[in-house]
């Protein structure tokens, strides 16, 4: 069923919305994929705080031109049937869900992403973006970093705590 003019222009709303707060959105043809699986790719993107929409691409190039950022984005490569993935918080995990999805589903095909500062990936591009870690996941190594050195002076300093101790024992007994 076709959408009315104010539906269609809902839709851009809502797009919109999406694109100006995602950090990175990333573009994926899934024709061939099953409705189950479209439903538990949503269902597992959802567990890192990404989300998918399916929308006509003609209504994401009319929402990409009413974002000033994004203006001047390349929709060259916005043909056939795709889906994106939107996420506020972190840019790679749009890349990342999709990705760990497609291990399992071939049909699953990255087109490009893009950022929020308005510039367009290609799919290899993306592809190099999804295998790296999160950002929780580089706050952590960031922070085991910045605590090895503190780590490696406590261990240092018991190790000749417990040599004095021992040195301390021997001479009592």
């Amino acid at each position: 069923m076709a959408l009315t003019k104010d539906k269609k222009q809902v839709v851009v709303t809502e797009v919109v919305d999406a694109l100006t707060k995602s950090k990175m959105t990333v573009v994926a043809k899934y024709q061939g994929t099953t409705v189950k699986a479209i439903q538990q790719l949503r269902r597992d993107a959802r567990e890192n705080g990404t989300s998918l929409r399916v929308v006509k691409n003609r209504l994401v190039v009319k929402a990409l031109q009413n974002v000033d950022t994004l203006k001047g984005v390349d929709t060259g490569a916005l043909k056939g049937q795709l889906l994106y993935a939107f996420n506020e918080n972190d840019e790679v995990a749009p890349a990342q869900a999709l990705a760990t999805f497609a291990k399992l589903n071939p049909t699953i095909e990255f087109v490009g992403a893009i950022s929020a500062d308005g510039k367009f990936l290609n799919a290899d591009e993306v592809k190099a973006l999804a295998t790296l870690p999160g950002k929780e996941q580089l706050i952590a190594q960031v922070v085991a970093t910045l605590l090895s050195p503190v780590n490696d002076v406590t261990n240092a300093l018991s190790g000749n705590l417990h040599a004095l101790l021992d040195g301390i024992e021997a001479k009592a007994n």
